[in-house]
């Protein structure tokens, strides 16, 4: 009678475990990317909230009327037509007919046409005009806009060349001209009016 053949399957002796297969292989690799990603999405969850509590304790701190406000005439909110222009009677526009479309919320380097940013403000976004910031005050600005990005309460940060050291933050009617960046002030703008469109107010 013919001897069985031998199982072409190795025993391990004991003590010894099997090499990894490659389908444990690829599990283990997928379980260290879902545990990465984990990490990583809870850093990102923590650092906004730790951002966005540092924000709110510039505004606690020194909340108060800002005598600087300008309130600039309401000019309208009609919708120009696709690529049709307007020539606001104001540098910084704070209202007026504007594009169909909007400037999303973030940081510009050349700032999107004017006829957008005005479209932005009337969705309550904050829009904030520099040309040469100290390298902190413009890493506070560009945390603050990553903070805010919604539709109706956004930041807009846009490079305007010819400012020097001014910043000019601008909501809906309202406009602040500071000749030099001052965090205070500014945050506690951004807190007044963020949010506060005519459009859509969700503050």
């Amino acid at each position: 009678m013919p001897k069985a053949k031998n199982s072409r399957r190795k025993k391990t002796s004991a003590g010894e475990s099997s090499p990894p297969t490659p389908v444990s292989r690829y599990k283990a690799a997928a379980y260290s990317i879902l545990l990465g990603v984990g990490v990583f999405g809870g850093f990102s969850v923590w650092q906004s909230e730790t951002c966005e509590a540092a924000f709110l304790n510039i505004v606690e701190t020194n909340k108060g009327p800002l005598e600087q406000v300008q309130t600039l005439p309401d000019i309208g909110q009609s919708h120009l037509a696709r690529g049709q222009s307007f020539q606001y009677p104001h540098p910084f526009p704070t209202s007026g007919p504007h594009a169909p479309v909007w400037a999303d919320p973030g940081v510009y380097k050349e700032p999107p046409p004017a006829v957008e940013l005005v479209h932005a403000l009337e969705h309550g976004n904050i829009v904030i005009y520099y040309d040469q910031l100290a390298k902190d005050d413009f890493a506070k600005l560009e945390s603050w806009a990553g903070l805010y990005r919604g539709q109706w309460s956004g930041i807009i940060v846009a490079q305007r060349p010819g400012l020097g050291n001014e910043v000019v933050l601008t909501a809906w009617t309202k406009l602040l001209h500071l000749k030099a960046f001052d965090t205070s002030a500014a945050a506690v703008f951004i807190d007044t009016y963020r949010g506060r469109g005519p459009e859509h107010p969700v503050r």
